[in-house]
């Protein structure tokens, strides 16, 4: 998911109740619940390094030990600093004697557990959409991915907004009247919006379940289908994107699971597998291929000639050497997710190598940014 889903479901983890346990209980889940997506930094060296790093041990269950342990450490650190701060300000006279507030001690074992509650909350997050996660690396690199959820739901915002604002107005309307503060405020709001979104996943979840079983149960490809898979839109639980593929082709279509619809063209919706030219087999062993191949489990690979790819300028050989372009997309990522959009003509994380004279590696990029 993407980091505002992130955060507001940490905030919504601390504010549930473990706020009551340990001071820092909220921040610690907020900093918990977004500090996976530091791997995103391996964007700097490139980005297929990104790819490959990208959803890595950060977003593994080992992973969100260490990085629970990592901001619990940084929260103890930065605790640290205002007990010695305050323990200087104490050695000043107060103004009319006034004293400090009674303050919420720290529980550090608490303080661990909530920031590992909200770290694993961020791999389950991510595993919903269809881009995926590894969650038992270092031990097995296996992609999982549930293809659920999409990977920005302003539902999901709104549930998790509501249940943050609400609380701070009706505060507003108690300080109106003169009503006693209450301590700890929104547990309840922030329980429902938890419980609201695990809700909403669940229906997702199984209506996902019935776009597979209403697409193994049609005929819409002319041809014995190998493996399926349903690809999600925002908002709309109902309507699902489906790819089936056979020995030779793939196809696509849209299903209703509350209209029981399934729509397909068979001319517009049909993508023949490319031919494997040695250009092909060549930018599958570059870097980019390897690591696309690895994590894309609908990639499509084809020797689209002497087109240029974007935010790479292609290569210049010698006379009488010729260059190609191979261009890799992956089929989950291949549809119109937003309203009047139209077609899509270039996916989302697609790949580009430049091969020279059908073997030899001479540029690579992924999403307009070439890796140097």
């Amino acid at each position: 998911m993407e980091p505002v889903t992130h955060l507001l479901t940490g905030a919504c983890i601390g504010r549930a109740g473990l706020n009551r346990k340990t001071a820092y209980a909220t921040l610690a889940a907020v900093l918990a619940a977004e500090a996976a997506d530091l791997d995103m930094l391996w964007g700097f060296a490139g980005p297929v390094e990104e790819l490959k790093h990208h959803r890595g041990f950060t977003h593994s269950l080992l992973g969100a030990a260490v990085m629970a342990g990592v901001v619990a450490g940084g929260i103890w650190l930065g605790h640290l600093w205002r007990q010695r701060r305050r323990a200087r300000k104490s050695t000043t006279p107060s103004r009319d004697g006034e004293t400090l507030p009674p303050r919420q001690p720290v529980r550090w074992p608490w303080l661990y557990c909530t920031a590992l509650l909200a770290a694993l909350s961020h791999v389950l997050l991510d595993w919903t959409n269809n881009y995926g996660v590894r969650p038992f690396l270092p031990f097995n690199a296996r992609w999982y991915a549930g293809s659920f959820m999409f990977v920005a739901d302003p539902l999901l915002w709104a549930l998790l907004l509501a249940a943050l604002i609400m609380p701070w107005l009706l505060g507003l309307a108690d300080r109106e009247i003169g009503a006693r503060r209450k301590p700890f405020r929104g547990r309840g709001w922030a329980i429902f919006a938890l419980s609201a979104m695990a809700a909403l996943g669940c229906l997702r979840w199984w209506q996902h379940a019935e776009a597979m079983t209403l697409a193994e149960n049609s005929t819409i490809a002319a041809a014995p289908v190998t493996r399926i898979a349903a690809e999600p839109y925002p908002l709309n639980p109902f309507r699902w994107h489906v790819i089936l593929e056979t020995a030779n082709f793939y196809q696509t279509a849209e299903v209703n699971t509350w209209t029981l619809s399934i729509n397909s063209d068979p001319y517009r919706d049909v993508l023949y597998k490319p031919r494997a030219t040695p250009a092909v087999e060549a930018a599958r062993r570059s870097f980019l291929g390897r690591e696309y191949l690895n994590w894309g489990s609908w990639a499509v690979v084809r020797d689209v000639g002497q087109e240029p790819a974007p935010g790479m300028e292609p290569p210049k050989p010698p006379p009488g050497h010729e260059w190609t372009t191979v261009e890799f997309s992956d089929l989950r990522f291949r549809y119109s997710f937003l309203p009047n959009r139209g077609p899509a003509s270039r996916s989302p994380l697609s790949g580009w190598v430049y091969i020279v004279d059908g073997h030899e590696v001479a540029g690579e990029a992924m999403d307009g940014k070439e890796q140097r």
